[in-house]
């Protein structure tokens, strides 16, 4: 073969080469500015409160950390009986403090506490300080350990982080009460709860009629709407996300406080109901069993 013959096949080769690469390069697109490194659930965010499929699932609180954020509480030891105050932290995946919050019902965050056996629920609403910090005053009367939630919005994406606190001491644990569709008040107020039959993974609609001395009951504004629920699962105590379905008015008139909650399994849950009349917030609880 002639020496003109060779660098022409040469060259060809060459450009076969170059070709193939610039096509293996276009597929794997190492120059598009997406982050090949982001977990694959962010596409499936839709990155507003109460859309997507992060914001829709009915369990959440079963972690400490999740989606890059983490619950640190500086000390979870408490003494039985005494107010103290509960410091705790949000931190991103570096480990610094996350300083931005949203405001959902009207709060930037929201403390629930109860204990393993869903007795001693609280509900408070702590400070956050210059540092990003946040804390609350909390008395616990009883021994034995707490679930801690802080439920909160960050960049418009819902989170409920939970983890444990500690009371010492000899824990006298009280078994579930039975389902009753009536409860009073710790301010003496009578409550019915009407759910229907609840099945686990369909939307149950929860209607709570409020009377006092046998007169019903308009409940003010509480948090943004008629009233406010939390729903603890019995035994691993997941922390069900409900939504306020209004009836009447905000503050719930004409048709009592009404809530919507899917209940992902079988299974007896706690229900604690927090509403306000006359200035005073009252809680109410009840276990709902689905089956």
């Amino acid at each position: 073969m002639s020496p003109a013959a060779k660098l022409a096949g040469f060259a060809a080769t060459l450009a076969v080469l170059f070709g193939g690469g610039a096509l293996a390069g276009g597929a794997v697109d190492l120059d598009r500015d997406e982050d090949v490194s982001k977990p694959a659930h962010d596409a499936n965010e839709s990155g507003g409160h109460g859309g997507g499929e992060r914001a829709a699932h009915p369990v959440r609180g079963l972690a400490v950390a999740e989606y890059g954020l983490r619950l640190v509480v500086g000390d979870p030891e408490l003494r039985r009986g005494r107010g103290e105050e509960v410091g705790f932290r949000i931190v991103d995946e570096g480990g610094a403090t996350v300083r931005d919050f949203d405001v959902e019902h009207t709060k930037r965050m929201h403390l629930i506490v109860a204990r393993r056996d869903l007795t001693g629920f609280q509900h408070v609403h702590p400070r956050q300080d210059a540092d990003g910090s946040w804390s609350v005053p909390l008395r616990l009367d009883d021994a034995g350990s707490y679930r801690l939630f802080a439920d909160f919005s960050n960049g418009g994406e819902p989170f409920t982080l939970a983890t444990e606190l500690r009371v010492d001491g000899a824990a006298d644990l009280k078994p579930l009460p039975a389902p009753d569709p009536a409860a009073v008040s710790d301010g003496g107020y009578d409550v019915r709860l009407d759910t229907g039959r609840a099945r686990p993974g369909q939307e149950a609609n929860l209607r709570f009629e409020i009377s006092k001395d046998g007169q019903t009951v308009d409940t003010d504004p509480y948090l943004g709407a008629g009233g406010h629920l939390v729903a603890l699962r019995e035994g691993d105590l997941a922390f069900l996300h409900v939504h306020p379905t209004e009836h009447g008015d905000a503050g719930g008139h004409d048709d009592g406080v009404g809530f919507a909650a899917t209940f992902p399994t079988e299974g007896r849950y706690r229900l604690f109901l927090q509403f306000n009349h006359d200035g005073r917030v009252q809680t109410v609880a009840f276990t709902q069993e689905v089956r």
